[in-house]
């Protein structure tokens, strides 16, 4: 995925080309990298219960 990123006067903000519902800042740029990761799959997972399993599959 894509993230446009910036700086504002106190933090790094950014959101996901690819969803830009998501959006979230952090104190460094790495900061903001993970804060993504944690959003992105937050939304992913919105509606999975806790007790599920995962698999890698191709496509």
């Amino acid at each position: 995925m894509t993230m446009v990123y910036w700086k504002s006067d106190k933090y790094w903000l950014g959101k996901l080309l690819e969803h830009p519902e998501i959006m979230t800042q952090g104190e460094t740029l790495e900061e903001l990298e993970a804060n993504i990761k944690d959003a992105y799959l937050l939304m992913a997972m919105d509606d999975v219960p806790e007790k599920h399993e995962m698999k890698e599959i191709a496509i």
